[in-house]
């Protein structure tokens, strides 16, 4: 196998769309740094349950043709592109996967019901721009938000989802855990790992958690840790950006008498007009 970054292992029949990034018409897999894709067919035909039969033999008939290209063990991610999986295909490709040795880690896609349907199997999941980073090697920034991403299951050690808008989550976030999310990120549980919002630079995101006994809290650019010390009540709280950085307190009523300024790039109290602080 070439030790190029990004080299092929299979000869690609890309297409463009409008927005400049690859659009593959077969399966096809490829190297990127230590890690392989599998990338799946952009488009589906009418006959779903004939073209997943045969997309499957495909899929095991470019896995075999380069059997022996890697080592046992090797990371792969599957990006899915607009294509919608289920619990069975998920496994179908799960299983294809470790008939040759290789471990499936993350799953890349387009739709929000894949997203889901991996979180919940266990895998890392990066919804829309990990394709435009793994592909094209650009960095795009959406003009909007993707709409919320709800899952309901919990987030073990080395799980990873990543969402270009809100994330909300029914379920535990374990220590090792990670939530990156463009918007907020609003966990109906306990944060015992890592919990990112507003990872493209947005200062209004916020981070909210039934606990928060978090690894590490950042919104934007900003990185705070939770207090050492266990609050003498356990209440929900947030956690969220003022002139002085991150800060937390209770969730209760937070918006209703909190308001973003953007001249001090902070919350602020709507009746004192100064950035909140817990001591």
């Amino acid at each position: 196998m070439t030790s190029e970054p990004n080299a092929p292992l299979n000869e690609p029949k890309p297409n463009s769309d409008p927005s400049g990034s690859e659009l593959y018409s077969q399966v096809h897999l490829k190297r990127a740094g230590k890690k392989l894709l599998l990338i799946l067919p952009q488009t589906e035909t009418k006959d779903p349950v004939n073209e997943w039969t045969q997309l499957l033999q495909d899929i095991k008939y470019c896995l075999n043709h380069h059997k022996g290209t890697w080592t046992a063990g090797t990371d792969l991610h599957l990006l899915t592109q607009n294509r919608l999986l289920d619990n069975r295909q998920l496994r179908s490709v799960t299983e294809a996967l470790e008939s040759v040795e290789i471990k499936l880690t993350r799953v890349c896609t387009s739709r929000r019901q894949t997203a889901v349907v991996a979180a919940t199997a266990g895998y890392s999941v990066e919804q829309e721009t990990i394709k435009q980073n793994l592909l094209s090697q650009e960095h795009i920034n959406p003009v909007s938000l993707a709409e919320p991403l709800y899952l309901k299951t919990t987030i073990r050690s080395g799980v990873a989802i990543r969402h270009p808008g809100t994330v909300i989550i029914q379920g535990d976030i374990n220590p090792g855990g990670e939530i990156v999310a463009d918007g907020d990120i609003l966990i109906w549980g306990s944060l015992r790992g890592i919990a990112h919002a507003g990872a493209k630079g947005n200062l209004e995101c916020y981070i909210m958690a039934l606990r928060m006994q978090p690894t590490q809290l950042r919104i934007a650019d900003s990185v705070a840790r939770a207090p050492s010390t266990t609050p003498e009540i356990i209440e929900p709280e947030v956690a969220y950006m003022t002139s002085q950085g991150i800060r937390l307190q209770s969730a209760l009523n937070f918006t209703k008498i909190h308001i973003f300024d953007s001249q001090s790039k902070g919350w602020i109290e709507k009746n004192q007009g100064q950035p909140i602080d817990k001591n």
